[in-house]
């Protein structure tokens, strides 16, 4: 074993291995960034057991095992922390504002469904926190909702598929909710069946257009603290991906600490009492 802060990783190693992994994943990393990127992928080089990244490098674009090399890479380097009920206000705003008008336009089109994504879901919170306030909401009790949750990260996805969470990830939830909708064992808090199965998940990159088609129309995706690991250019192409997604008076819930300026202005800022969200609205010809 040796010591990781005598492996250097020179400038144009760095770049190699950050343009691969930004084709890969969209994930960016500028050029302050690089003590960053040698810190998360030492691991893998000694896991490996190269001498030094740029053999890591033409590991990851020539070798057979390269594919399921580059998906452990695109694990590492990417920040999966979430937890259950994040940013709250902006979840009553979905819960008590959002849907009510959802489901008084959906009523006029003769229709009973509703559709989410949850987009960069990580290891599930996010989306079973979405299946937990469509419980919560006896009016939609009759209605056929579908949550459809995905990452690019395989590793999360088996992690949100089990549905076995600990202590940390209840840092913002009612102890209520957790006796209403979790049972613990000697493993942790597990996700009971009812809020299970109102949740698919599945492997989806944010930037492969081509699969998007794949994707049926949503009423509302939730991409929050995802948007901010990509450059201005990846962002600009999420976000008219989700645009087409969308229905029409469909919303696109960000982050708090992410927005559209200067990435598109294709979307209206909506004013809820809770919180602000961005939907889109087809102008008129």
């Amino acid at each position: 074993m040796f010591n990781d802060e005598t492996i250097e990783l020179n400038d144009e190693v760095f770049r190699l291995l950050r343009d691969l992994i930004y084709k890969s994943s969209g994930v960016w990393f500028d050029d302050n960034s690089k003590d960053i990127l040698r810190m998360r992928i030492t691991n893998s080089l000694q896991r490996r057991q190269f001498k030094d990244f740029k053999d890591y490098y033409f590991f990851l674009r020539y070798d057979r095992e390269k594919d399921n090399e580059l998906a452990n890479l695109i694990d590492i380097v990417t920040n999966h922390e979430t937890y259950f009920f994040r940013e709250m206000a902006q979840l009553k705003a979905f819960s008590e504002e959002i849907l009510p008008e959802i489901k008084e336009r959906k009523e006029k089109d003769g229709k009973k469904e509703i559709k989410i994504w949850s987009a960069g879901c990580s290891t599930g919170e996010e989306a079973y926190t979405i299946a937990m306030l469509f419980l919560e909401l006896k009016m939609l009790n009759n209605w056929n909702i579908e949550i459809f949750a995905t990452d690019i990260s395989h590793r999360v996805l088996h992690s949100a598929r089990r549905g076995i969470y600990q202590k940390h990830a209840f840092r913002a939830t009612e102890p209520a909710m957790i006796s209403k909708y979790f049972i613990q064992d000697e493993h942790g808090y597990k996700i009971s069946d009812k809020v299970k199965e109102k949740v698919n998940f599945g492997y989806f990159n944010l930037l492969d257009s081509d699969k998007s088609v794949f994707i049926n129309r949503m009423d509302v995706i939730f991409c929050r603290n995802v948007i901010i690991y990509f450059d201005t250019a990846a962002k600009k192409k999420i976000i008219e991906m989700f645009y087409e997604k969308l229905n029409n008076l469909g919303f696109l819930l960000l982050g708090h600490s992410e927005s559209l300026i200067n990435i598109s202005t294709a979307y209206t800022l909506r004013h809820f009492k809770n919180d602000m969200v961005y939907q889109k609205i087809l102008k008129e010809i």
